[in-house]
């Protein structure tokens, strides 16, 4: 098959978040059986053409609303780790030459939508101007979700028409919203402006259209398939949800496997297997030592790679960590940025224990990897994680992850069973202070006093499959169904 992904993230060249992560590694998945996949992702400022970059002959023209016509330039490379994934990249300057890919300190560009219609256009009219029309347009998120739109309208009749669509949900909460002058700009029809398709509460919902127009749903984890069709986690769109049940599938996450390895990883000081876990010690000793903490090998480390705003619940962890460090023999380390308040918070923390909390506010690559591989236990107290990656990261390095039961989560982690060496993590229910407070003290018990039973919990984690090979048959089986349904088979 010829698949399109249109994507404002694409692992290793642009990256905020998971989002990122997964389309890298599914397009990678989807070339190796075969197919012929193409990435289309805009130029941000902080990306530079190196000597493997090709520019595609001649400026593409791109149509918006109008009449109006714009040109970009499109560079096209290979997806690292691919030898036949290729990324396309939409230069124009005007929306794309900026550091930030949605915006700068913690705030969105207030022109994110005309931005992110930019892309979608010339992705499809980049398609036209190659003469290669794919079978599949594979949408990533509200930046993206007007490509099914484009193809039931404007799109229909031309060459683009036979092709079906596929929406991915990455995360409900972030839906792109903008007035109703953003379909004049994108050159879409104004009966589109209607509670029965993009409009919600006076405005154009980007994710709205998306869920209304592709050929098929799918969302990255089977518990938050379900979980976003509730009232309580459908962030507004559950009813839309329902109505799409029939399409609706939750496919899980993987991992890439070539980039997180412990036994092949070249960020790590020392490689490790489930066979010989000594390299884990030394991981964790060079851990220590990078983020200031005490040189103590018996001492358990607990940590945090994720952003700091309300999602992630790491104001959970920041409210407790002085109480656990009262109550126990531990150390924290916490890598992320965001809300400056929640960081201020651990930067307080870090000083105010020095030694014993260690704070990076940032993101630093390879210190994430360092992370969990010198950790002990992972958090993640998420209010709500579609997926999350950060998990199967932990329990491939052998670090049992600690989590909220929601979302991918719950599909990801096996509960650990006392005294009978089961599961892979600590699961907790409530989204509170307290219950992180308890899941924590169990983990640290088990640390202490069971130290074959943490043992076990390590090997578990790590013998598991986390590889996209499962994922990508059924991204494949979906793309099938979505071609039969668009072309009447």
């Amino acid at each position: 098959m010829k698949i399109l992904m249109i994507s404002s993230e694409v692992a290793p060249f642009a990256k905020t978040g998971g989002l990122g992560d997964v389309v890298g590694a599914l397009s990678k998945e989807l070339a190796a059986l075969g197919h012929d996949v193409r990435v289309v992702c805009p130029l941000y400022g902080f990306l530079k053409p190196g000597p493997a970059w090709r520019a595609f002959p001649g400026p593409v023209s791109v149509h918006l609303g109008q009449g109006r016509e714009e040109f970009c330039r499109v560079w096209q490379t290979a997806l690292p780790g691919s030898a036949t994934a290729e990324v396309h990249f939409i230069e124009f300057g005007r929306y794309f030459a900026r550091m930030g890919v949605y915006g700068d300190n913690g705030g969105g560009y207030t022109d994110n939508p005309e931005r992110f219609v930019f892309l979608t256009r010339a992705a499809l009219d980049w398609c036209h101007a190659s003469q290669w029309v794919p079978d599949i347009v594979h949408a990533h998120d509200w930046p993206a979700a007007l490509a099914p739109v484009y193809l039931n309208t404007v799109d229909r009749t031309g060459p683009l028409g036979r092709a079906a669509s596929l929406f991915t949900i990455h995360n409900l909460e972030h839906q792109g919203y903008s007035p109703k002058s953003i379909l004049d700009f994108a050159g879409l029809p104004a009966w589109l402006f209607s509670a029965n398709n993009l409009e919600s509460f006076g405005q154009v919902n980007f994710m709205k259209g998306g869920l209304y127009h592709a050929t098929k749903i799918t969302t990255v984890s089977r518990h938050y398939a379900e979980e976003i069709k509730m009232h309580e986690g459908g962030c507004g769109l559950h009813e839309l949800l329902r109505f799409r049940a029939g399409d609706l599938i939750g496919v899980p996450n993987g991992i890439d496997t070539t980039e997180w390895n412990p036994a092949t990883d070249p960020h790590l000081p020392a490689r490790y297997t489930s066979a010989d876990l000594s390299g884990k010690v030394a991981c964790k000793t060079a851990l220590q030592q990078r983020m200031g903490l005490a040189q103590q090998p018996a001492t358990p480390i607990f940590s945090a790679v994720a952003r700091l705003y309300s999602q992630k619940g790491l104001d959970l962890l920041a409210a407790i960590i002085p109480d656990l460090l009262k109550e126990m023999d531990a150390q924290f380390v916490v890598l992320g940025a965001g809300d400056a308040g929640l960081a201020e918070a651990f930067r307080g923390l870090s000083h105010h224990y020095a030694g014993r909390v260690g704070v990076y506010i940032g993101y630093e690559e390879k210190l994430a990897h360092l992370i969990e591989a010198g950790s002990d236990f992972f958090v993640m107290p998420s209010r709500f994680e579609p997926c999350g990656l950060n998990q199967m990261y932990s329990q491939a390095y052998g670090t049992p992850p600690i989590v909220r039961a929601t979302g991918g989560l719950v599909d990801t982690v096996e509960p650990y069973q006392e005294g009978r060496g089961e599961g892979t993590g600590f699961l907790f229910v409530e989204p509170s202070a307290r219950a992180l407070h308890h899941a924590i003290e169990r983990a640290h018990e088990v640390y202490t006093d069971r130290p074959a039973e943490l043992l076990a919990l390590r090997l578990n984690g790590m013998k598991k499959d986390f590889s996209w090979t499962t994922s990508t048959r059924q991204y494949l089986k979906i793309y099938e169904w979505a071609l039969g349904a668009r072309r009447g088979g």
